[in-house]
């Protein structure tokens, strides 16, 4: 995305996109601090109250009413944003764990775009030591 491409996104996408970045940071069975601090800065970039994303963090790991079913936005380069903040997430507790990875596979594929994975993955790869910060995150273009 180049910092001048906005995305009109739903409320629904914008539902949708938090509660699948909930359902990845569960794929470890941990939530670490630094994926809580920013998945607390996503949730107010989204426009949910701090209450709502404290709440969804301490019920997402035994709430078996949400299923790991990927997400399908309703555009593409929306699904696209989530797998580059999915990958920017999944990373933020050292490592990017397996079933984290498989889960983005097949989010990819599920929204049409498995054959970009692999280039947003050695993208991810080949600035990850730069840092991350809340300003890094793809849905920043989003506007609603």
């Amino acid at each position: 995305m180049t910092q001048d491409k906005t995305i009109k996104i739903s409320l629904l996408d914008r539902s949708l996109y938090y509660k699948s970045l909930m359902i990845l940071i569960r794929m470890d069975h941990h939530i670490h601090d630094e994926e809580k601090k920013m998945m607390m800065k996503i949730g107010k970039m989204l426009g949910f109250e701090p209450k709502f994303c404290r709440n969804t963090m301490a019920d997402i790991l035994d709430n078996n009413f949400i299923t790991d079913s990927p997400p399908v936005f309703s555009e593409t380069g929306i699904a696209l944003c989530f797998i580059r903040d999915g990958l920017k997430l999944s990373a933020a507790d050292g490592q990017i764990h397996k079933a984290e990875m498989t889960w983005l596979s097949s989010v990819a594929e599920k929204n049409g775009i498995s054959k970009l994975l692999a280039e947003e993955l050695d993208r991810f790869h080949a600035w990850q030591h730069a840092g991350i910060s809340d300003g890094a995150f793809e849905l920043n273009h989003f506007k609603w």
